[in-house]
């Protein structure tokens, strides 16, 4: 496993958090067919939990928004 395959691991305390919040807020409406969170409810979900103060899911959607990101940037080359 490279070292930065393993960084990244560590990086995610509770897996399924944000999947479970945002099911649990949103319902079904919030994920594509692939079962995959659609950027606009991430984005909603980011808001929210910035307007309830809850930094610690803040920062576990924008974690999630960054590993879309990566893994977008990643495939292209």
């Amino acid at each position: 496993m490279s070292g930065m395959t393993h960084r990244m691991r560590n990086l995610v305390r509770r897996p399924g958090r944000v999947r479970r919040y945002v099911a649990r807020v949103y319902g079904r409406r919030a994920f594509d067919e692939d079962g995959r969170i659609k950027h606009e409810y991430l984005e909603r979900a980011e808001h929210r939990a910035k307007r309830e103060g809850n930094t610690s899911l803040e920062r576990a959607v924008v974690l999630a928004k960054n590993f879309r990101k990566w893994r977008h940037h990643r495939r292209r080359k």
